[in-house]
């Protein structure tokens, strides 16, 4: 016994690396579908959009960049999913010029390739309009004329969505997808406030703490927070996305590292309990 202990204290740090890095990458492959509680913000924001009829209309803002993209794209996913499956008709803008091609993305995954939707009838991307509030403001009085034609160059009054739309109050509510500036505090202060529409936000973890008073005041229907509030909305919606598989790899990491550390203190303790013996 105490000679493993000396082993222990003079173990390689690569093979502790080894082992979190087999912690890290192996539940991304072999989900372990790890249950936890589902948050009350999440539980809104899911219960948001189921309670909408089949048929509406709802504006998604995808509003981020690739670089925030393991915390927010598993929640567009969900989104998306959860939006198609209630034929829910999507409409889909971008205050972040990066945001377009993966809102494409996103609708080609899912819309298309899941749900078999028609773009120009059950879904539509607006594509990028460059003005930040300015747009959002804009958008109030008439969607139409702020956003002429689409992503694609088709002409938005010829879309078959996006007949009787004219502007926030012909829509549901709005589903914002934010990472940083443009984003969902831009949304409550200059959307909710002027024209009283429903917006359910999707943002990083380290925004969340921001929104949480809208979220009490009612200005915000739903709040997703970071990865760990991608994971809960997959879990409300039945899938093991990429946000239940980033969860359980963080947390067989934690995990690990703990173990790490509570074998390094017995290690270290036993050896210098040696040591004074031996003084």
């Amino acid at each position: 016994m105490k000679e493993f202990f000396k082993k222990l204290e003079k173990l390689d740090r690569r093979i502790i690396f080894i082992f979190v890095a087999c912690a890290l990458i192996l539940p991304l492959f072999i989900p372990l579908n790890i249950k936890f509680s589902v948050t009350q913000p999440v539980q809104s924001f899911y219960d948001t959009i189921e309670s909408l009829p089949e048929g509406s209309k709802v504006l998604l803002s995808a509003d981020y960049d690739p670089g925030s993209m393991p915390e927010l794209w598993p929640m567009h996913l969900t989104a998306v999913r959860q939006l198609c499956k209630r034929n829910i008709k999507i409409i889909s803008i971008q205050l972040w010029a990066t945001g377009s091609p993966l809102a494409e993305r996103v609708f080609n995954e899912v819309a298309i390739g899941e749900f078999h939707k028609k773009y120009g009838e059950d879904f539509v991307n607006l594509g990028f309009k460059e003005g930040r509030e300015v747009v959002m403001v804009s958008m109030g009085n008439s969607i139409p004329q702020t956003f002429p034609t689409d992503y694609h160059g088709n002409k938005t009054d010829d879309l078959p969505i996006m007949q009787g739309v004219k502007n926030f109050s012909d829509l549901a509510m709005i589903v914002n997808i934010s990472g940083g500036l443009p984003g969902t505090k831009e949304w409550v202060l200059q959307v909710v406030s002027r024209f009283h529409i429903k917006l359910a936000s999707g943002c990083t973890a380290v925004s969340a703490p921001e929104f949480y008073p809208y979220l009490q005041s009612g200005q915000l229907v739903g709040l997703l927070g970071g990865m760990k509030g991608a994971a809960e909305y997959e879990q409300l919606e039945g899938i093991i996305g990429l946000g239940k598989r980033g969860m359980d790899s963080q947390s067989v990491a934690h995990l690990v590292i703990f173990l790490f550390i509570l074998i390094g203190n017995i290690a270290y303790f036993s050896t210098r309990g040696m040591k004074k013996e031996k003084g």
